[in-house]
């Protein structure tokens, strides 16, 4: 999808779902890592993050264009357009878009442990670095540690 595109894919949303037309510019920001849109109060242009489209899809990306379409909308009706008010929550979900964005964060792996237990009181401790056992004992009965091996 191009600017002209999106330009034109904005301005059908919003005379479909909110009535007025839109007026300003909307264009794809790279710059958007967290976000999936917004609007400049000053200059009522909207920006919108390209990868929500390219890793969700088109059904996503126009919920994320309805929220962006809301803020605009209320900020110049002069209605409450910030997250918090009530005038805003109401029509986000008269028009059904997305309160928040899924996350674009690449899914975290589990860290892994290395697991030492004590000679002495069995007591298990778990450690993400891996430490010389001769120069380390049990912190309950000062007992010999040995290394039991790595756990998720």
């Amino acid at each position: 999808m191009n600017q002209k595109e999106l330009q034109k894919l904005v301005e059908e949303t919003s005379i479909h779902d909110f009535g007025p037309p839109f007026k300003h510019q909307a264009t794809f920001n790279n710059r958007l890592r967290t976000t999936g849109g917004r609007y400049h109060l000053a200059t009522h242009n909207l920006d919108f993050n390209l990868k929500i489209l390219e890793t969700f899809g088109m059904e996503e990306f126009i919920k994320v264009i309805k929220h962006e379409l809301c803020h605009y909308h209320l900020h110049l009706a002069g209605k409450g357009y910030q997250h918090k008010d009530a005038d805003f929550k109401k029509l986000l979900k008269k028009v059904d878009g997305t309160r928040y964005v899924q996350s674009l964060a690449p899914v975290k792996q589990p860290k892994k442990f290395w697991v030492y237990q004590c000679q002495t009181c069995q007591n298990a401790i778990y450690r993400q670095r891996r430490f010389n056992t001769k120069r380390y004992v049990c912190g309950k009965c000062r007992g010999k540690l040995i290394l039991s091996g790595q756990t998720e």
